[in-house]
């Protein structure tokens, strides 16, 4: 295997892990509450843990499509195209963001459905990041209001670190107490 190849593969797994990591944390979370407390509304009016699960579910499944290609929002990145670290792109997010309309929690999701939801995602984001190549990950990707144009290895960590906000935000919801 060349070294390309091996770049790929290293990079890959991390977001895999990274993704992953996140993703059963928030599925840990909810596994440890009870019904009561992960399907109660935010003190501060914001969503329920378990709206919390179901909107990175949602979100996450968005993003395993355009990790492999299901849907047609993916785009060849022209030529020039410089990928910038993540970590900067991340820290020009805005604390609160609006999520779309698509990705709105219902008004009462519960806790289970949360979880099977959650779980479902991860399935299809580790296929999606399977069916990924290193000329997909690299010269492939999107261009979106929040975060500018990024190729499809960012989705995957754009993939990461939303699911690790959102578990913050659980967390949040479920120590607020009612």
């Amino acid at each position: 295997m060349d070294s390309k190849g091996a770049d790929h593969l290293t990079r890959v797994r991390h977001l895999r892990e990274e993704f992953g990591s996140a993703n059963e944390r928030l599925v840990k979370r909810l596994r440890s509450s009870d019904d009561h407390a992960a399907e109660r509304v935010a003190a501060d009016g914001g969503w329920s843990a378990a709206q919390v699960g179901w909107h990175v579910a949602t979100v996450n499944t968005r993003f395993a499509a355009l990790l492999s290609g299901d849907i047609p929002a993916v785009k060849p990145l022209p030529d020039d195209f410089q990928e910038k670290p993540w970590k900067d792109i991340a820290a020009e997010l805005p604390e609160k963001i609006q999520a779309s309309a698509a990705a709105m929690p219902p008004p009462h999701v519960k806790r289970a459905d949360a979880i099977a939801a959650l779980e479902a995602s991860a399935v299809k984001m580790a296929r999606a990041f399977d069916t990924l190549t290193a000329e997909r990950g690299a010269k492939i990707g999107v261009t979106n209001q929040l975060v500018g144009t990024i190729n499809l290895y960012q989705v995957g960590e754009w993939a990461a670190s939303h699911a690790a906000r959102h578990d913050n935000q659980a967390h949040r919801a479920l120590s607020s107490g009612a």
